[in-house]
């Protein structure tokens, strides 16, 4: 049992309703829950938000169309297989990629089917394939559609049909979420190369390799890009962080993490937001050199990028929690724990004040078990979505909260 024990511990720090108030003074009012709506699955996919109602998809293969108003059900649509990505929208059409290898465009008001597209399939990239979380989500951006799949292909679709305008081959799984910035895609490969693409023609443009790592000696890119300030930033699994030029591609700074990946960013007025699996902060990084303006401890893994908002940072870990930070100065101003943490976190995390991690992959024992306390956590792997006073985010507790700023 000691060896299997040792050996979770290595595997996993590769990887990795009620409010409570931090002690402070004069700082935002705590928010309250609206409402919670329950799915039947797990859920990692990000809300979007759109013409009052929420959009998001569950490890049920079911898209939910939720009131904002209500929290009640507007509509849904069953797919082939566990939903693991966000949707994007024009107009009156939803567009979805489904774990099933299939691309979906949905009428907004209906749910019902417009067209879909079949890529080559869907697959989890074999090494570590349980930490393989996301699948890709659709971008739009200028008449055209972009999405990765597993096959190792990026996809450049019509959205008034979903004809193929182009396709690009990587050597691997891409899972990762495209970023368009003028007339340049971006997107990342399992391969372990980061590519910039015509986004008009899909012709390579330029691509980096990633370092990589004795884990993981590909260095795969399994984090989505942010753009902005002419660099586009991508943290990939060879514990680093890297900031590359968008018209050449070499790299102006990049910044290791001792323990695991920083694959959740966010960019906003010239502040690159970093979080960290199995660092367990936020960091905020000035985004032209990545020297450090605060960092904060939140005890857990980070995997969704955080939402930015005038004077605050919202953003979940995988433990449970959901928290809202001083964006000047990283300090937790208050944390929403989920029902999965309620009910279960005694079970992992007898004392809340004092985390210790190696006594929690002890009582864990094996990534199957990791896995299925992350789900009975409320881990939240998702991003918020802010849509005027509300805050709306996901959890492995395969509830969507609708909290009320």
């Amino acid at each position: 049992m000691r060896k299997t024990t040792n050996t979770l511990l290595v595997i996993l720090s590769i990887i990795c309703c009620c409010f409570s108030q931090e002690p402070a003074t004069g700082f935002e009012t705590l928010p309250t829950l609206q409402w919670k709506f329950q799915t039947r699955g797990a859920i990692v996919a990000s809300p979007v938000v759109s013409g009052g109602i929420a959009f998001v998809g569950s490890a049920d293969s079911v898209l939910y169309a939720i009131d904002l108003k209500t929290g009640k059900t507007r509509w849904t649509f069953r797919t082939g297989g566990a939903i693991k990505s966000a949707v994007c929208m024009e107009g009156e059409k939803v567009f979805l990629s489904g774990g099933d290898g299939t691309v979906y465009a949905l009428d907004k008001s209906a749910g019902t089917v417009l067209w879909t597209f079949r890529t080559a399939g869907e697959r989890l990239y074999p090494l570590y394939g349980y930490a393989d979380y996301y699948h890709s989500s659709p971008v739009l951006s200028d008449g055209v559609l972009y999405v990765g799949s597993g096959d190792s292909c990026l996809y450049a679709l019509r959205p008034v049909d979903g004809t193929l305008v182009w396709k690009f081959k990587t050597g691997d799984v891409v899972h990762a979420t495209p970023v368009v910035l003028g007339d340049i895609i971006f997107i990342g490969s399992f391969d372990g190369w980061f590519y910039a693409l015509n986004r008009r023609t899909g012709d390579l443009i330029w691509k980096f390799k990633s370092v990589g790592h004795r884990f993981f000696p590909k260095g795969e890119f399994q984090g989505s890009p942010v753009a902005g300030g002419g660099l586009v930033f991508v943290g990939s699994r060879d514990y680093n962080l890297y900031a590359l030029d968008v018209e050449k591609g070499y790299c102006h700074w990049n910044k290791q993490f001792p323990k695991g990946w920083a694959l959740a960013l966010s960019f906003r007025d010239s502040v690159l937001y970093a979080g960290t699996s199995d660092d367990d902060v936020m960091i905020a990084m000035d985004a032209a050199t990545g020297r450090e303006r605060w960092r904060t401890n939140v005890q857990f893994n980070i995997f969704g990028p955080a939402a930015v908002e005038n004077a605050m940072l919202y953003f979940g870990t995988l433990m449970g929690k959901f928290h809202g930070l001083d964006q000047k100065t990283g300090e937790i101003r208050w944390t929403f724990k989920t029902d999965g943490y309620q009910a279960n976190h005694a079970k992992y995390f007898p004392d809340e004040n004092t985390i210790v991690k190696d006594d929690f992959y002890g009582r864990v024992q094996t990534t199957e078990g990791y896995i299925a306390a992350l789900y009975q956590l409320g881990a939240v792997f998702s991003s918020p979505v802010i849509a005027d006073n509300l805050l709306i985010f996901s959890s492995t507790d395969g509830v969507v909260y609708c909290l009320m700023k």
